[in-house]
């Protein structure tokens, strides 16, 4: 007899950011898993679903009327949206930490005991830890429009919007976890390399085709939607129980060769230029 260990079976579950790539992935996985699967994003998504809202994470009414609309009990929170550096910085911090944070709180009191929420981060926001002091000032803004506000006067020192929503990120599921945990609900992040998902070409026209081709080299090609999706549907599953404040890279090894030295980025950067 088959064992269902990751027991999303009649588990009702809500994922943000399910038009396209990852999220769209998640979403399919766990309606194949049986879940009851309620989706939001800005645009339509192409999975049946079991309702899907329009929800816009740079207005707080439109999450508010979103979690509203879907209403009742979840047993895991999904938060695969994501915008890339092409965007305003404003929009970023917005659409990739503020935002999410905002809706992911207004779920708070509708999670089910023992549920669980992920959100995938980025490699990009893997040095979170050094810059803890910045992360703060731009963390202890309560809502989006402060967060905004701060983000626009402080963008220089903030540096790229991308890494800082993504180190907010990781920051916000370390710190939220041992409250959450009180509460036995589970909060952990993923942070993915590069994607092979049409979102690539916008980081292309940032980063350049070299620095992509140099967090492609661990496997020698980028990751697929699925091969991300299926690990954030691990961290939310049963199976994953007793993980809780987890940042888990998901970069075919990677960041492990980088913070050992077996891996040298620069050097990975200038082979894969031509140098």
């Amino acid at each position: 007899m088959a064992v269902d260990i990751l027991g999303y079976a009649g588990k009702r579950v809500v994922i943000m950011g399910c038009f396209s790539g990852t999220g769209e992935a998640c979403a399919r996985t766990l309606v194949a898993l049986g879940a009851e699967v309620h989706g939001a994003d800005i645009k339509p998504s192409p999975v049946d679903l079991a309702s899907f809202t329009q929800v816009d994470l740079k207005d707080p009414a439109s999450i508010e009327a979103g979690v509203a609309a879907i209403g009742g009990e979840v047993d895991a929170v999904f938060n695969v949206s994501g915008l890339p550096q092409t965007f305003p910085g404003e929009d970023v911090v917005t659409v990739n930490f503020l935002g999410l944070r905002h809706w992911t709180n207004a779920w708070l009191p509708r999670i089910r005991k023992g549920g669980a929420i992920v959100t995938v981060g980025s490699l990009g926001g893997m040095n979170y830890l050094a810059r803890q002091p910045l992360l703060k000032e731009f963390m202890d803004n309560p809502d989006i429009a402060s967060g905004r506000a701060w983000y626009l006067a402080n963008a220089e020192r903030a540096g790229d919007p991308y890494t800082l929503a993504k180190e907010a990120v990781n920051t916000w599921v370390q710190q939220s976890a041992p409250a959450l945990m009180e509460r036995d609900i589970r909060i952990n992040s993923t942070m993915p390399s590069p994607i092979d998902t049409p979102m690539l070409n916008d980081f292309r026209k940032v980063a350049g085709d070299a620095v992509l081709s140099a967090f492609a080299k661990a496997k020698g090609r980028y990751s697929s939607a699925q091969e991300q999706a299926l690990p954030l549907i691990l961290l939310n599953s049963d199976a994953a129980s007793f993980i809780s404040g987890v940042c888990l890279p998901v970069d075919a090894g990677l960041s492990g060769g980088l913070a050992t030295g077996v891996l040298n980025l620069q050097q990975m950067i200038a082979e894969a230029s031509g140098g």
